[in-house]
């Protein structure tokens, strides 16, 4: 897994730790030493620590004017075991959040696996973006089922469209208009 590194291709056009509206922001990185883990296996030092042992994450890219976000996630998201979405929450989400942020594009090709918990934090996140939304990219079908088993897609919006998109070939605000788009012809009845 230390091979696994966040998607580089836009940091000419955001970097999370020069942004000093990002809860990410002043972030050091050390490309020689690695030393977080997804249980046994160390990751690249790329990915930002959030709290939880076995989630992190990379913000890639931000719009304030556009009031959207895509973070990149790696590893498991364990919310029954270490309780991983109130780490993302409190420490990524609620920052973002107090400065205008209401659209979250999440990337989870490098999310293993998912173990659920209650549904309290994404109902907490969904109520507090009101005329935004929460959408995944490239999950697995297994987490994506997971996330459904427990009635999260109340809440985070799963849309297979989307969630193949080819995301890695878009500019992010070329990615962020397909989505919105996405969402809205989905939201009509």
């Amino acid at each position: 897994m230390h091979n696994i590194e966040p998607f580089w291709l836009w940091r000419d056009l955001y970097i999370s730790a020069e942004d000093e509206r990002s809860p990410l922001y002043n972030r050091r990185y050390n490309e020689f030493e690695y030393t977080n883990t997804v249980y046994n296996y160390v990751i690249h030092p790329q990915w930002d620590f959030i709290g939880s042992s076995t989630l992190y994450l990379k913000i890639i890219y931000v719009d304030y004017a556009l009031s959207y976000a895509i973070i990149e996630l790696m590893g498991e998201w364990n919310d029954c075991i270490y309780n991983d979405i109130m780490f993302f929450k409190r420490n990524i989400i609620e920052p973002m959040m107090q400065e205008g942020i209401n659209k979250f594009i999440l990337v989870g090709e490098n999310i293993f696996n998912f173990h659920a918990s209650d549904d309290c934090y994404y109902e907490e996140w969904h109520e507090e973006i009101e005329d935004g939304w929460i959408t995944p990219i490239h999950f697995r079908k297994h987490v994506i089922d997971e996330f459904k088993s427990q009635r999260i897609h109340y809440y985070i919006n799963f849309n297979e469209t989307i969630n193949a998109l080819n995301w890695r070939t878009y500019q992010p605000n070329q990615l962020f208009c397909k989505v919105e788009s996405l969402i809205k012809q989905n939201l009509l009845p």
